[in-house]
């Protein structure tokens, strides 16, 4: 069953880590996305949201890890990633304060 992603349903979050950072000064920039997302879908909202020309995504599954406190054993939650490049020239200045 395919469900029908808004525009703001689609990113959840930027990513924001040391190797992120890094990879926003070669204007890469990372996100969490829903999971019934595409490349097509994170491109287009990418363009609109911040007024930037996307060159490339990439997506990743990351999948969920065993985890075990004590007797209690469960999994983290799995969830999906997206790694956009834009186009030399532009940048998103909303997530490049956050570093």
């Amino acid at each position: 069953m395919s469900v029908r992603l808004t525009d703001m349903d689609v990113l959840l979050r930027p990513i924001i880590t040391e190797k992120t950072t890094f990879m926003m000064g070669e204007s890469k920039y990372t996100f969490e996305v829903h999971t019934d997302a595409n490349k097509y879908m994170v491109k287009s909202v990418i363009e609109k949201i911040y007024n930037v020309r996307v060159d490339k995504v990439n997506i990743l599954n990351v999948k969920p890890k065993p985890k075990k406190r004590g007797v209690t054993r469960g999994k983290t939650r799995g969830w999906k990633k997206a790694v956009v490049k834009l186009v030399d020239g532009y940048s998103i200045p909303e997530l490049q304060s956050l570093r």
